[in-house]
């Protein structure tokens, strides 16, 4: 077995929790083979790239082996070289930031932030 369908091969080796959200993922635009969009039956062998937006994350693997049948996590790892690019850094200065749906600040959550930020408004 040379290649396999994109939207199998994703969910085989655990990159998607379902092969319905590997196929939904292609069809949204959320992968790509080699810098192309990919289609749930783009076929994938091994060498090549694979970028696929899961969750909130991008992963970029490249392609080992191929796989068709979903293995443990342990097999799953040695199918593909992770390659995606570490998040940057967290920002150094602390921000001020507040809860959502907590409304307008007060008098006194602006004076607060006002003196945070260092100015004298």
């Amino acid at each position: 077995m040379e290649s396999t369908r994109v939207d199998r091969w994703l969910w085989a080796v655990r990159l998607t929790k379902t092969r319905t959200d590997a196929a939904a993922a292609c069809r949204g635009g959320h992968v790509r083979v080699n810098g192309k969009p990919a289609k749930p039956a783009t076929t994938v062998t091994p060498g090549d790239e694979v970028k696929a937006r899961v969750g909130t994350t991008t992963r970029v693997v490249e392609v080992v082996r191929v796989i068709q049948k979903r293995v443990g996590a342990p097999d799953a790892v040695t199918c593909y070289i992770d390659r995606t690019p570490k998040p940057p850094p967290e920002a150094l200065i602390p921000v001020a930031t507040r809860d959502r749906g907590t409304g307008r600040p007060t008098k006194r959550d602006r004076r607060v932030l006002d003196k945070f930020r260092g100015g004298n408004r």
